[in-house]
Order: structure tokens, then sequence, then C-alpha cells
């Protein structure tokens, strides 16, 4: 039962599903297409990454009412190969099209030792984790990898080329969740900073640079023709061309400097991609495997001051699922706008 709390409105999980899933309906989704954003919006926030849960939603809801998403597309798959799979999005989320990619990609991982799955013409697909994580609870090793519209240039450029270009690694464990790794080539996801800008806060010096290439704290500064800054310089513009060539070259996606923004109405459909590769990693990994594995984790868990990635959204989850979450008023009554729509 949602409540009054301090800097908003407590929600359950169960409350953010509802919301998520009725502000969807209301700007046009389709239901296959909206349980499936739906499901990755209540995973965001319950894993406390808020700014790709109910922060994002309007956008989503913006996005499927002017036609740059199409929220009744049906995504196809096809087989170009063995050991490939395939799924045109349609221009719709990308959420139902990695659905429906995803156990095909198990099954042949599992058949073959190791496929891919390519993923085109689509939209944002939310947290990277999410997906790789329900890869690995199939008992496979999983990498994925997104491109997302061009705003962080090259070192040593000022015109942006790459997107943040997320990538995530998540790996099976014996008796628990798996370990997932999740990070944008940038300093820091670009979704920060517009939750930044939507409460109204300044982000941390490093984060971005503006329009004129310098460092800024303004949000909107970063936001209105500024740059996002690449993690470590050279090796976060790195990795970024590692992800645009597999996420959207290989796919056929859009580049990231040919994709429309993520963050505004103008434009047509984005059209970026996602790739995925599935390993079984028994054949491979030998009888050992689940001890060493434990030991390698245990050797980083057990130092003082060290922590397992994942560790905080795994303290998140048991949080949220006690507590619920809070989310401002302002933004909640917007949502809202949409779903009585």
């Amino acid at each position: 039962m949602s409540t009054t709390a301090p800097g908003g409105i407590r929600l359950s999980l169960r409350e953010v599903e509802d919301l998520t899933f009725r502000a969807l309906a209301g700007s046009g989704v389709g239901e296959v297409q909206n349980r499936a954003v739906t499901a990755s919006v209540v995973d965001a926030e319950a894993e406390g990454v808020h700014s790709h849960g109910l922060a994002r939603l309007p956008t989503y809801c913006e996005h499927a009412r002017v036609g740059k998403i199409d929220g009744r597309a049906t995504p196809t798959l096809s087989r170009p190969a063995p050991g490939l799979v395939r799924v045109d999005a349609a221009d719709g989320f990308a959420h139902p099209a990695i659905d429906l990619g995803l156990p095909v990609l198990a099954g042949t991982a599992r058949r073959q030792g190791i496929a891919a799955l390519a993923v085109t013409n689509s939209y944002n697909c939310g947290v990277v984790g999410y997906h790789v994580r329900r890869i690995a609870a199939e008992g496979l090793l999983a990498l994925g990898f997104v491109n997302a519209p061009a705003s962080m240039a090259p070192v040593g450029g000022t015109v942006p080329v790459f997107g943040t270009n997320p990538l995530a690694f998540a790996v099976p464990r014996p008796g628990a969740d798996p370990l997932v790794l999740d990070q944008s080539s940038s300093v820091v996801a670009k979704s920060e900073i517009v939750l930044h800008r939507q409460r109204g806060e300044p982000i941390p010096l490093g984060w971005a640079l503006d329009r004129d290439g310098r460092p800024t704290t303004d949000p909107a500064a970063a936001l209105d023709g500024g740059t996002m800054v690449p993690a470590g310089g050279h090796k976060g513009a790195g990795l970024a061309l590692m992800v645009e060539i597999l996420a959207a070259w290989v796919t056929g996606a859009c580049l990231s400097m040919d994709a429309s923004s993520f963050a505004d109405n103008t434009g047509g459909p984005p059209r970026t991609g996602q790739f995925f590769i599935a390993v079984a990693p028994s054949p491979l990994t030998g009888e050992a495997a689940g001890p060493r594995l434990a030991r390698l984790l245990g050797a980083i868990a057990e130092q003082p001051g060290a922590r397992l990635p994942g560790d905080r959204r795994a303290a998140a989850r048991l949080r949220t699922a006690a507590e619920g979450i809070t989310v401002p008023a302002a933004l909640l009554a917007r949502i809202e706008g949409y779903a009585k729509a």
C-alpha cells in the first residue's frame, strides 16, 4: 500500500508493477510488449537502479505516443547460421525482442557450447545486467553489448561518435544467484545525468563536458549539446568502439552517430542494437569448477573493504522487497497522468 514518506511516496514493488503497466497501456503499448518492459522497470527499481526504473518511464510513454517506439511491434526471429540467432525488433522496445531470442540462444548454447544473439532495429533495453543475469540463470556464461545514441567523443575529439555503450557479464554460481558485472563505457551512464536533472541536483565534476568541451556540474549543460567522459580515457573510448562494432555493426543496427536520441521526441525510431554471447562452461571447466570459482570470488569478498560486483544490488533487492521504494511526488503524478489517459 502506498504511503507518504520523506522525499516522496513509498510504493511496494507490486505497486510499481501495476503503475508501470497502466502507464504503458495508457500510452498504447501492447500487452506482450508491456509485460516485457514492466518486468525490466520493476527489476531496476528492485536493485536500486532508479535511472532505469520509474524515472525512465515517462520517456517510454512519450516515445510510444509519438511513434518513436512502435509499442505494438511484433519482433521476428531468424537463424542465419547454426550458432547465430537474429531478432528484428521492428522499431519496437528491445525487451520483447530479447525475450523472444533468449530461449533460442540458451538452447543453442547448451547444444553447441556457444551461441550468439543479435537484436536489431530496437530501442533502449534498460539495464543490460538484467538480461545477462537471465542467461546465466540457465547455467551459461553470458556477455551483453548495447549501443546507444552518440553522446561521447573519442579521446582527443569533440564530435560524439559513441553512445555510453554499456556491456555486461554474468557467470552462474552453484547455490547462489549469478555474479553480474554491468558498466557503461563512459564514467557514468547518461541516464544518471538525466536523473540528476529531474531531481534538480548537480552532477559530480568529471562526469561530462558542456558543448564547449569544459567540465561541468550542470546536468542541463551536459545534456544540451555536451558530451560524456569516457571511463579511463583511452580505455573507455576503446571499449565503446568494441561495443559499437558488436552491438551496431554486427547486428546491422544504426550506428550510434546515426541513431536518434533516447531523451527527446525528435527523430524517428533510434533502431539501435544489442548483442549477446552465451557459453556453456561445463565442457571446459572440469569437475573442480565450482570450488575454483568460489576460491576466486572468496579471495575478493573476504578482504576487508572489498566487495564483489553486484553486492550492492543484491542488498538493495532485500531492502526494497521489505520496504518498497520512494518515488518523488511530482514523478508519480506525471506517471499517473499517462496511466489515466
